[in-house]
């Protein structure tokens, strides 16, 4: 890969990247619901990606960046932070690295502009891969929230006289036939 000088550049400089990225996501009013979780925790996240980028761009695959970032959504969604937040939040890392990219990279020849377009294509596929599966998995973590609270809500009225415990799936009709008998 032509640009693997670039990316083992933003490796060397994962951890002020990392905590310039931590102070960009904490100090943005979209993503303000960052700022309930510790700088640390969000700088840890950050770290993991940015040191070890060539892994993430080159061998990790497309089930390890799912697993990955539908982990990291659902922690998220259970943490209260809104999905549109956790989008923004990955976009703010991608366009920190973008810029630092444009800021170290000066291309001296043909073939380091074409390295340097490389690795930016390759950053912007990852993010978009982190992003659509970070989407998923706020998306089933708000759900398996939403089941347990019904479950909850459920064994409440249930407890309390309100609901029989019969099965809700029983319809009023199989209902009465069992009376009947």
């Amino acid at each position: 890969m032509l640009g693997m000088k670039l990316v083992r550049l933003i490796e060397r400089h994962a951890e002020a990247l990392a905590e310039d990225v931590t102070e960009e996501i904490r100090n943005s009013e979209r993503t303000s619901d960052f700022r309930k979780i510790q700088p640390q925790e969000v700088q840890a996240a950050a770290l993991e990606v940015y040191r070890n980028l060539g892994e993430w761009l080159l061998q990790k695959t497309e089930k390890e960046i799912e697993r990955r970032f539908r982990a990291v959504a659902g922690r998220r969604a259970v943490e209260g932070i809104g999905m549109h937040q956790v989008v923004w939040a990955l976009t703010l890392s991608r366009d920190h690295l973008l810029h630092f990219l444009r800021l170290e990279a000066f291309a001296d020849s043909i073939v380091q502009l074409h390295g340097e377009l490389e690795v930016r294509q390759l950053l912007n596929q990852f993010f978009d891969r982190a992003i659509y599966y970070a989407i998923l998995g706020y998306d089933e973590a708000r759900q398996q929230t939403a089941k347990n609270e019904l479950a909850r809500a459920r064994e409440l009225a249930i407890s309390i006289g309100l609901m029989s415990a019969r099965p809700a799936t029983e319809s009023s009709e199989e209902r009465s036939q069992g009376e009947s008998r």
